[in-house]
């Protein structure tokens, strides 16, 4: 083996170890969810049966569906609960390669995306799911009962989770423009008319098709642009300052 290939082989190693923690601890937290399952599901599904007629319910259409369904939402919580450490072996493992300058930079971001992801997931649970779910169930045609499987409900949820929990990524994405030099809090404000109506076009796409949904997600999206614009003029001042610092 030569001394090049030392470094590399030692890198792979230290990935592997860094993976198997990671999936260690989302199965130690699924051994410690799998009991409540059922419990976990109902959580998800409160939204939904607050808004149906009384009487109806969920149902489920295949033979193993309401054996694993709820499984496979707890796994999935599982690895979101885990996110914290998943993260930390994130950060253990390219941190050593950072500069100082940059680890002071780049470790607030990687911790406050996972609480902006949380924070976006929280908001469609608690404040877009109730009126979605009223909108749809007050749109059914007279005599139709509302059933709604619980695959395909729990697919329908995660979708709005993931579609949130990225959609309050935009302050990240946003701030590692400005730190990159890709373009400047500046030219980001210049483009706020533009920004508006993206955020409608992609709410459009990625909320189920009615109005609510599509605003409730445009309207936070621009407000987390502008918190994004506003926090990425402390980190371009940040990188100048390391800058000087550095200078002879």
């Amino acid at each position: 083996m030569t001394e090049s290939q030392q470094p590399l082989i030692g890198h792979l190693v230290e990935l592997r170890t860094r993976l198997l923690r990671a999936l260690v601890a989302v199965l130690v937290v699924f051994l410690g969810l799998v009991y409540f399952a059922n419990d976990i599901y109902s959580l998800l599904a409160t939204p939904l049966l607050k808004q149906l007629p009384e009487g109806a319910g969920m149902i489920a259409t295949g033979v193993a569906t309401p054996f694993l369904t709820p499984l496979k939402l707890t796994l999935i919580v599982s690895f979101f609960a885990a996110v914290p450490i998943v993260l930390y072996q994130v950060w253990a493992f390219i941190a050593p390669g950072l500069y100082k300058h940059e680890k002071r930079l780049i470790a607030p971001l990687v911790f406050s995306s996972a609480l902006l992801f949380y924070a976006g997931a929280a908001f469609a649970y608690f404040v877009v799911f109730p009126l979605a779910f009223g909108f749809f169930t007050s749109m059914a045609p007279e005599g139709v009962t509302i059933a709604t499987d619980i695959a395909s409900y729990l697919d329908f949820v995660l979708g709005l989770f993931i579609a949130f929990g990225i959609a309050f990524e935009i302050p990240i994405a946003t701030i590692l423009l400005c730190w990159t030099g890709v373009t400047t809090p500046k030219d980001l404000a210049a483009k706020r008319p533009y920004v508006v109506v993206v955020v409608f076009i992609v709410g459009m796409f990625l909320t189920p098709p009615d109005v609510i949904s599509q605003t409730l997600l445009a309207i936070p999206m621009w407000l987390l642009f502008e918190i994004g614009v506003f926090f990425g003029r402390f980190y371009v001042r940040k990188e100048e300052d390391d800058e000087q610092e550095t200078t002879p």
